[in-house]
């Protein structure tokens, strides 16, 4: 499995001559940055200005509205894109470069064309926002196909206009790297995209960096007492895995574990889902995605923080060697679980890995999963929801995704989802009733988080797949979600 590749990304003062494509948005004032230049060319070839021929061919500044204008002379062509915001935030300029530069590359036809972004970013945030979102507004699929085109490049290079570029470019570079490695794993079929390969792919992108590696296969899963793991890969003749990385820099003073659901299929086990609820379940692994990619990003960017991050790995199929509901688990450390339904495995694997890290004696442990659909029912599909046992933690967590521009919102675990789970023959159930479904399924999770250890659980069903057309940066089926943030809050602990 191969890494997606970027364009090679340059801040700079101007837009380099040759440049096909110069991207600029119109606000509510009028255009944000148009070169000198380009405004005389336009106005001695068209007798109007940028912003004059754009309103006549109906720009607006209107969050996804697009037009393209004829070059002047011998000049690049022009995409205008709208933002609604006369200082629009760091996120509304990542969205508008994103959709600028996705439109661009709708106009390479059987070449590649060079592109300039210029938004008249002032601050170091919005420079490297306006990168960040260039960049990712690259992405696409490459499909399983003969037909070699498809995978083609269509943007060889971005320039991002700005003065002050600052460090702004290796830190869009790095991240938009790893939102990019998230979401391709996420869009692999999950025919090739197993616990194995999962593990492999992990272990190729980490194999040159400061990055250390453990996966745990059948074998050491159950001469090490991971029960749960084990029980939901059971049913699957890919067995599951555990993948360990490691980040230890040197100056460090504290330590973040990651935990990350990786299954990379979720039939839904002998509670088997309906064939429609099925056929996006490979982004069942998106936490997995998100905590493995942010980790190699945190170690790229060389920030000072110990990262120790688990990818909880399996496949949940039905089958005469499935685990079923009513089983009873012993998962890592002892504790004993009733299986309530074969359908909620998500919280089993991420069970055994959080009792796994919190041996680790973390500051901080942070699980990311597409947990419960109870989640999109109560957020929707945009907005990831935040649990959590420390106020400390969620204040952290919030102030890294505002500044990542990715929408988490608080949730409470209230002291009636505990009761919930208590069962007849084991320590607890997995599944508790119908009702409040994400809060009983974070009460399960926090007991398996050691008694004084900060931990934050995101429920990341909603936003990390989208089945809808490409909008802003964001094109359909895996989006990386949680990366930023998870990124965003190592810098901030560091």
């Amino acid at each position: 499995m191969s890494t997606p590749s970027l364009p090679p990304l340059d801040i700079a003062e101007n837009a380099p001559s040759g440049t096909d494509v110069l991207v600029v948005a119109l606000a509510e004032p009028g255009l944000r940055q148009v070169p000198d230049a380009i405004e005389k060319a336009f106005g001695k070839r068209f007798g109007l200005s940028v912003h004059e021929m754009a309103t006549a061919l109906g720009a607006q500044a209107k969050a996804g509205n697009t037009r393209t204008l004829p070059a002047a002379d011998s000049g690049p062509r022009i995409v205008v894109v709208g933002i609604e915001a006369e200082e629009p935030t760091p996120e509304e300029l990542r969205r508008a470069a994103g959709e600028g530069v996705r439109y661009a590359a709708g106009l390479a036809g059987e070449g590649t064309l060079s592109v300039a972004v210029a938004f008249g970013p002032t601050e170091p945030e919005q420079v490297q926002a306006v990168a960040e979102g260039a960049l990712l507004g690259t992405y696409r699929y490459a499909p399983v196909t003969t037909d070699t085109a498809a995978a083609e490049a269509l943007i060889s290079s971005i320039t991002v206009v700005a003065d002050e570029p600052g460090d702004a470019a290796r830190g869009a570079v790095a991240t938009a790297q790893a939102v990019l490695i998230a979401r391709e794993w996420v869009n692999i079929p999950p025919n090739l995209l197993y616990p194995a390969s999962f593990a492999d792919a992990v272990g190729a992108l980490v194999k040159d960096t400061t990055v250390a590696v453990e996966v745990l296969d059948e074998s050491a899963l159950a001469r090490d007492g991971y029960g749960g793991i084990l029980a939901v890969g059971g049913g699957s003749a890919r067995q599951p895995r555990l993948v360990r990385l490691s980040y230890q820099p040197r100056g460090s003073t504290f330590h973040l574990v990651l935990v990350g659901k990786g299954i990379t299929f979720d039939s839904g086990g002998l509670n088997i889902k309906v064939g429609e609820g099925m056929y996006t379940m490979k982004c069942d692994m998106a936490g997995a995605a998100a905590v493995l990619a942010a980790t190699y990003a945190i170690a790229e960017l060389g920030l000072p923080i110990t990262v120790t991050t688990y990818g909880a790995l399996a496949e949940n199929m039905p089958s005469d060697s499935a685990y079923r509901p009513s089983d009873v688990m012993t998962m890592y450390g002892g504790k004993t679980v009733e299986n309530g339904n074969s359908d909620a495995e998500g919280r089993i694997v991420m069970a055994d890995a959080l009792a796994r890290g919190c041996e680790d004696h973390p500051d901080l442990i942070i699980d990311v999963a597409t947990l419960t659909g109870a989640c999109v029912v109560a957020l929707g599909d945009q907005t990831a929801g935040l649990m959590t046992n420390d106020d400390a933690a969620a204040d952290r967590l919030l102030g890294a995704a505002e500044v990542a521009g990715e929408d988490l919102w608080r949730l409470p675990i209230p002291k009636e989802s505990r009761s919930k789970l208590d069962s007849k023959v084991a320590d607890l159930r997995s599944t508790g009733d119908r009702s409040g479904g994400a809060l009983t399924a974070a009460a399960f999770l926090r007991e398996f988080v050691t008694d004084g250890t900060p931990w934050a659980h995101l429920d990341i069903a909603g936003p990390a797949f989208t089945e809808g057309s490409a909008s802003g940066y964001t094109s359909p089926g895996g989006t990386g979600f949680g990366v930023r943030t998870l990124i965003a809050l190592a810098r901030s602990l560091a």
